[in-house]
């Protein structure tokens, strides 16, 4: 997540992105939460086995190649790749989010499967030829909660924590040590994709004239997909995995609180004005509030 120094007298709307942000999080949670059913009765899984904790560490192995890959074709002045592979997993991720969704409704699958592919190559069309901040929030926030959807059905619990704490130890690395997850942000802005959240400080703000020129000052706070995607997953998983009785499913809605406090906590350093990494305080957040949440109703923490 990044911002710029905030003003010398903080005000009430100085908080408003992060507030902003934080129901950003909550609607992806949600949205993830109701796609659940429908992509698990679709087998929409990303692995068979979801107890393998294995599972974790080749989607860790998954995450360092894609990343090298990504850099180096920015080092090689060939963004287009970027631009062409992440708009193929945009399209890809769409299609099944609106197929899981019309699976809902009496439309048959051949129905489904055409008018999902013709949705989601329209909707990828006009991120790329109209990539505005609220064209991308909305497709960010469907690709969010699919993606997150899809993992929180294919990990139980135990796998799904050990994924978070794998990568809130990367995250922390390349933020801080490294840094190179923030010069491949800086590479990938340009390209003006949904691979982030985009917050407004002023009306008449347009991300597509955006320079994200380093010395000026943005007119817009940015959070990356990661940040919501990642602690999402186990409030998926919990609530997939851990069986409750009655109506409140506490380990989830104690995953989902903790990844506010998590949030907010991070919201603390980023008004200071630095780029911080995210998931450290977001994947503590959520694990800590899933850990309460079992303890509350009595459940088996795995």
């Amino acid at each position: 997540m990044s911002s710029e120094k905030p003003p010398e007298k903080l005000t009430l709307s100085s908080y408003m992105p992060m507030i902003t942000m934080a129901g950003i999080i909550l609607v992806v949670q949600v949205f993830a939460l109701f796609l659940a059913a429908p992509m698990k009765a679709q087998d929409m899984v990303a692995f068979k086995d979801p107890t393998a904790t294995a599972n974790s560490l080749y989607y860790i192995v998954f995450i360092l190649v894609f990343t090298f890959l990504m850099l180096m074709a920015i080092k090689r002045n060939m963004k287009w790749i970027i631009q062409l592979v992440i708009l193929l997993a945009v399209a890809s991720t769409l299609y099944y989010v609106l197929y899981a969704l019309f699976s809902i409704t009496s439309v048959s699958p051949i129905t489904n499967i055409a008018v999902s592919i013709l949705l989601s190559t329209g909707m990828t069309v006009v991120l790329y030829k109209f990539p505005e901040w609220y064209v991308i929030d909305v497709l960010g926030l469907m690709i969010s909660a699919g993606a997150a959807a899809i993992f929180g059905i294919s990990l139980a619990v135990i796998p799904t924590i050990v994924l978070l704490v794998l990568l809130a130890v990367y995250d922390a690395i390349s933020v801080y040590k490294t840094k190179h997850m923030i010069a491949l942000a800086e590479g990938v802005m340009e390209l003006k994709l949904p691979i982030l959240f985009v917050i407004p400080k002023h009306t008449g703000y347009s991300f597509r004239k955006e320079k994200f020129d380093k010395e000026g000052e943005k007119e817009a706070f940015f959070m990356g997909l990661g940040d919501a995607v990642m602690p999402t997953i186990l409030v998926v998983s919990a609530y997939m995995f851990i069986d409750q009785t009655g109506i409140m499913h506490y380990p989830a809605i104690g995953a989902m609180i903790g990844t506010l406090v998590g949030f907010f906590a991070l919201g603390i350093f980023v008004m200071k004005g630095k780029p911080q990494a995210g998931l450290p305080f977001l994947n503590s957040g959520v694990i800590l509030g899933y850990i309460a949440g079992c303890l509350l109703s009595g459940s088996p923490l795995f």
